[in-house]
């Protein structure tokens, strides 16, 4: 859906993802990007992000946009201050984080664990390591037990070049861990194991009774199946023009992809029009 019929009225908070949304794909944000988030505040609404990176890998969107909302970090399953410090935060079950790396692992793919405030993995130099590191702005922690993190594991992913290999991994781990993790896949090549029950939606009810906003007021950005979630609990969702097909047909609005500044484009076409 684009033009008009896409806009919600009296939008009070943004919420929007941030790869393959909010960046382009080569991790910047745009002028146009910045332009948009100063407008949404000179209008008076809020903007926050929910992500699957780390808390710190929010750090540099947090100065270039001056946020002063709390963010979604590992896709809403820790909730962090502008200044990143923890206002919740939770990890996955040790017996479901053990599970988790051997079923990756079993599949072939590279496993990465958050946990302990770090980013730890076995190879440091596979594949997309060299992306995560510009990404997120930290080195690797290297161990041959990944299995010790266990306890601590905030988010573990499974990594590979084979795409379409990831998306059949995706529904498969997410069977054998229902009801114990939560399994999306933030990126093509990024499949996300994180806290049961907690997900970018869940961030948005959070917000939504943080600042007493209601969820009809709040819009949502986002590009992959892990932001349909937040799709749900909003009351405008749009979805990037880079996004699946089942993504978009998730969202009320479609914008231009990431690549063509679609963030700062939705905000001018369905938040704040010229002359609203």
């Amino acid at each position: 859906m684009t033009g008009e019929a896409g806009r919600a009225p009296d939008i009070a908070l943004v919420i929007s993802d941030v790869d393959g949304t909010l960046v382009t794909p080569d991790k910047r944000l745009t002028p146009a990007t910045v332009a948009a988030v100063r407008r949404l505040r000179a209008a008076g609404i809020g903007f926050s992000i929910a992500s699957a990176r780390p808390p710190v890998g929010l750090r540099d969107l947090v100065a270039t946009l001056d946020l002063d909302l709390p963010l979604g970090a590992f896709n809403g399953a820790s909730v962090v201050r502008p200044d990143l410090t923890a206002i919740e935060a939770q990890v996955i079950p040790a017996a479901t984080a053990r599970e988790a790396m051997e079923r990756l692992a079993a599949e072939g793919l590279d496993v990465w664990v958050f946990a302990r405030g770090a980013w730890w993995l076995r190879d440091p130099n596979g594949a997309y390591t060299d992306l995560e590191r510009r990404t997120i702005g930290v080195e690797p922690r290297v161990t041959a037990d990944l299995a010790d993190l266990a306890d601590d594991a905030a988010k573990i992913v499974g990594v590979s070049a084979d795409h379409a290999h990831l998306a059949a991994c995706e529904g498969t781990v997410a069977e054998a861990l229902a009801g114990r993790a939560t399994v999306h896949r933030s990126q093509a090549y990024y499949l996300d194991v994180t806290p049961p029950n907690l997900d970018k939606g869940r961030f948005v009810t959070w917000m939504s009774a943080h600042l007493g906003i209601p969820p009809e007021r709040i819009a949502t950005f986002g590009d992959a199946g892990n932001d349909r979630a937040m799709f749900a609990r909003s009351g405008l969702s749009v979805a990037m023009g880079n996004a699946e097909a089942a993504v978009k047909a998730a969202a009320r609005a479609v914008t231009d992809g990431n690549d063509a500044d679609g963030f700062a484009h939705g905000i001018a076409r369905f938040v704040l029009p010229e002359g609203a």
